[in-house]
């Protein structure tokens, strides 16, 4: 058994903000490979699927971004499932946007939906983050990502979100390198190029 985790904000009025990548990626795998409905579960929202013989529970936690640990928390200890079993799919604003990296422990970065996880369930998770770009003042960055993408964001979250549903099989399965090197190749045209750029 595999939980995959797409952390995010309930509600229309968060559905395109930065912080709900992760929702955006999650709904997306989840139709990709043909997980059953959506059902309410452990204070969340809850599909089950396949990624070729593995059994998978995708999870949108419905506790809002500060208390998701609360909610995968409730998942794992109804799996019985270690932190290694958990793969989170999360906005990271020390990245640019269109990049995506993969994680396996470490720090949250003052990243609410991470300290929450942290909390509850230990740091050993693993998790996919989606850049989403810095404000370039950390006073700001609270606004920043609950305010939504803008319309010219659209192309690289599109790549992003498709080439990490198409691939997330490979990574599940322990071939990180092979699931990084296949997102790199998918996004690298649509990525905008970084804010010091010349091009």
């Amino acid at each position: 058994m595999l939980l995959v985790v797409g952390l995010g904000n309930p509600g229309a009025g968060h559905a395109n903000n930065r912080h709900n990548i992760g929702y955006m990626a999650i709904e997306e795998i989840a139709r990709r490979h043909g997980f059953g409905p959506w059902r309410r579960r452990f204070y969340g929202l809850t599909c089950e699927g396949r990624f070729g013989g593995r059994r998978v529970t995708a999870l949108k936690p419905m506790t809002y971004m500060n208390l998701s640990g609360q909610s995968v928390g409730a998942a794992m200890r109804y799996y019985r499932l270690d932190p290694g079993e958990v793969i989170v799919l999360h906005d990271e604003i020390d990245l640019s946007p269109g990049r995506v990296r993969t994680k396996q422990g470490g720090g949250n970065a003052g990243h609410n939906g991470l300290h929450s996880l942290d909390s509850h369930i230990g740091r050993n998770y693993r998790r996919v983050r989606f850049g989403v770009g810095h404000p370039g003042d950390a006073n700001a960055v609270p606004n920043y990502v609950l305010r939504d993408f803008a319309k010219a964001d659209t192309p690289w979250i599109d790549a992003v979100v498709d080439a990490v549903a198409t691939e997330i099989g490979a990574l599940a399965a322990g071939d990180t390198a092979g699931f990084m090197n296949r997102i790199s190749l998918a996004t690298e045209a649509s990525r905008p190029p970084p804010p010091d750029s010349t091009d």
